[in-house]
């Protein structure tokens, strides 16, 4: 009975969503209109006179374009306990996160109207479309099991701060439990280790029939789970288990590990696309990992074309305007106050009607296989470090991931060319991720204890690789540089061999 009435609530959801599907521009400008009205009374609002802003290009025309760097002032601000900055109504919380260029991790504001317009719309309409892809679906005939990082809040000025899971789990109507495992009270345990034990306890005799997480951390538990209750895969333990949404981080390398695990044909994969900032796209058909981006959350989209991004044309476009098959930067206005804010993602669309994306990367390079967002001001400072330590020099790198195989964690690989080396090439590596660590709290939170990062690997480049390896592609000059993170092992699996032939 509670299946069916869940299922036919969710399900009115659709006429809605159909509604951005057949009017995608007049829904946007309905959101653009609504967050302007509201916010028109911050400070913000009548630095750029939004009472008079009457249409998009009049918004583009006095808001500028930001940056998480360039807002940061007005965050600290907001986080100190001022009102009425960026937006309207008051911000409690902030959704805590790593990479920024300037510092370890970066506060992103989340109204009460984002966590009731945006977080938990979204979370409803993951399953509302989903149920209505599966006529037959049993998901609420069981629990699903839940995952987020390892979590904890902490109040400032009478504001609090932690991560957005923490948050939302802060903030859920407790009715919200029923349907979940592990209980709140274990999903905010901050320890990882005690944490993983906790949920493999609660989970392991529930009747689980979804899983919601993101892949790296999922992977680490699932074969846990499956160590501790010495079964061959997770339809064992939980035969009524049928579809994971997952979000974070590319499922592309996970793919094949979670098939050894979930040996079904009928289990479903479902992406989502959420970040601090927002809920943005979430897939909408059982055989496709295209998503549909969500039009309705008190979210304006804009994008810039990446041809164009960072140089002296770069300018944004509006959603009627966007193409097929190029890559964009996305840019949001939010109900919590963000303004053409530059979120880092790039995203390409695959429809038009209606609008479907894939993401497609970040703007800066980076390295984002397990959650970790690793990116090249990280890695330069790192460097820095390890070589001032170490009394040696770089001269070139490159640094690509190790992906997950059976049980054995994944990693970061990287190969250095040095100008002078370091003595012990085990203690600069050593001193290399102690530093990622200082710099990057997701990169920390995944090294901790090895639970799905193990330590980093170094390899010496011989003399003039990089240069030789260039010239071959007939890449040598100013314009062409060595990539220096990558989420695939293309270049740094090419230079390996090229090393040991050398």
């Amino acid at each position: 009975m509670l299946n069916t009435i869940t299922s036919w609530f969710l399900k009115r959801r659709i006429s809605q969503i159909q509604e951005f599907v057949l009017e995608p521009e007049k829904v946007q400008e309905r959101v653009l209109s609504s967050l302007i009205s509201a916010a028109q009374d911050t400070e913000l609002g009548k630095q750029y006179h939004f009472s008079e802003i009457k249409n998009y290009e009049q918004f583009a025309q006095r808001v500028p374009l930001t940056t998480y760097e360039a807002f940061e002032p007005y965050i600290e601000r907001a986080r100190r306990g001022e009102r009425n900055i960026f937006w309207h109504s008051p911000i409690k919380w902030f959704a805590k996160s790593s990479g920024t260029t300037n510092a370890k991790s970066k506060f992103i504001p989340v109204s009460e109207e984002a966590l009731r317009d945006c977080h938990y719309k979204s979370g409803k309409d993951m399953l509302c479309m989903y149920l209505n892809n599966n006529e037959d679906s049993g998901l609420f005939r069981g629990k699903s099991l839940r995952l987020g990082g390892s979590k904890q809040l902490y109040e400032q000025n009478g504001t609090y701060f932690g991560d957005l899971s923490a948050i939302l789990i802060e903030n859920l109507p407790f009715w919200a439990e029923w349907s979940c495992t592990p209980s709140n009270k274990t999903s905010q345990m901050s320890e990882w280790e005690s944490k993983m034990k906790a949920i493999i306890n609660e989970a392991k005799d529930e009747n689980v029939t979804s899983l919601v997480g993101v892949p790296s951390w999922m992977l680490v538990l699932l074969n846990r789970l499956l160590e501790t209750t010495q079964k061959r895969h997770l339809l064992e333990l939980w035969p009524n288990l049928e579809v994971y949404f997952h979000g974070g981080v590319s499922f592309i390398p996970y793919k094949e590990q979670y098939h050894s695990l979930i040996p079904s044909e009928t289990f479903r994969y479902y992406e989502t696309y959420n970040a601090s900032e927002g809920f943005f796209a979430i897939q909408d058909r059982n055989e496709s990992d295209e998503m549909l981006l969500m039009l309705d959350y008190g979210i304006f989209y804009e994008f810039i074309p990446m041809d164009v991004f960072g140089t002296s044309e770069e300018k944004a476009i509006p959603l009627s305007e966007v193409e097929l098959g190029k890559n964009y930067a996305m840019v949001i206005s939010t109900n919590a106050g963000l303004w053409r804010y530059i979120i880092g993602d790039t995203v390409r669309f695959t429809s038009l009607s209606p609008y479907r994306i894939k993401i497609t990367g970040r703007t800066k390079h980076f390295i984002n296989v397990f959650g970790e967002e690793l990116i090249v001001e990280n890695a330069e400072q790192a460097l820095k470090k390890a070589c001032t330590a170490t009394q040696s020099s770089i001269s070139d790198y490159t640094v690509a991931p190790i992906f997950m195989q059976d049980k054995e964690k994944g990693g970061h690989e990287w190969l250095i060319e040095f100008g002078k080396p370091p003595k012990d090439i085990d203690k600069f590596a050593e001193l290399l991720d102690s530093e990622l660590q200082k710099l990057n709290s997701d990169y920390e939170a995944k090294r901790y204890n090895n639970m799905t990062l193990n330590m980093l690997k170094v390899h010496i480049a011989r003399p003039e690789l990089f240069h030789k390896w260039l010239k071959e592609k007939g890449k040598l000059g100013g314009q062409n540089k060595v990539p220096r993170l990558s989420n695939s092992r293309e270049y740094l699996d090419e230079l390996l061999i090229m090393n040991s032939e050398f």
